[in-house]
């Protein structure tokens, strides 16, 4: 019994943390280093994250500074970078590659606030999905007698409502922080 409640618990603490993740990816008009997570250098014909390959600064608030360990990696970098597609144009200094992010527009802000909107209901998707499981696993145990069962739903129910919480909390953060001008 326990078991199925701290296994739906850790699945929707990894949904959570999931969703956090992918709202870093959302930039917010600040320079924050998450957003080149997902760039991958073509390193000596190996794929080799960014981060492995360089240093990257913040030495002002909308500006990204890389400095390659190695500068013959340098235009590889650069490539990566463009072809990541995040909208950043590198500018290539010869020891250090500059990236400057832009302003956000308005208009840009709420397209943005769609996005994170659209996580957030993909967490909460994660989420019934998890109470879903555990209810079918609760249902299949034979040696419990009925009112624990639905005493056990009753605990995954609300599980699911304090996890909501936190994305609905979670979400509320992320609209400030991008509509904050």
């Amino acid at each position: 019994m326990e078991d199925i409640l701290l296994e739906t618990e850790n699945k929707m603490n990894e949904a959570i943390e999931a969703m956090q993740r992918r709202f870093t990816n959302v930039r917010a008009g600040r320079a924050n280093p998450a957003i080149l997570d997902a760039v991958m250098v073509s390193y000596y014909g190996t794929d080799t994250p960014l981060k492995q390959l360089a240093t990257i600064s913040i030495p002002e608030a909308r500006q990204l500074m890389i400095k390659p360990f190695d500068k013959g990696a340098i235009g590889a970098i650069e490539k990566a970078i463009f072809e990541a597609n995040i909208g950043l144009t590198p500018n290539n200094n010869g020891e250090s590659i500059i990236l400057n992010i832009p302003a956000l527009t308005e208009e840009t802000r709420r397209e943005y606030v769609k996005q994170v909107k659209q996580i957030a209901e993909d967490c909460k998707v994660n989420l019934r999905n998890v109470r879903q499981d555990a209810n079918n696993d609760i249902k299949k145990l034979e040696d419990m007698a009925e009112d624990d069962k639905k005493g056990m739903q009753g605990d995954v129910q609300d599980l699911i409502n304090n996890y909501n919480k936190k994305v609905d909390t979670l979400l509320k953060e992320k609209e400030e922080e991008l509509l904050q001008v």
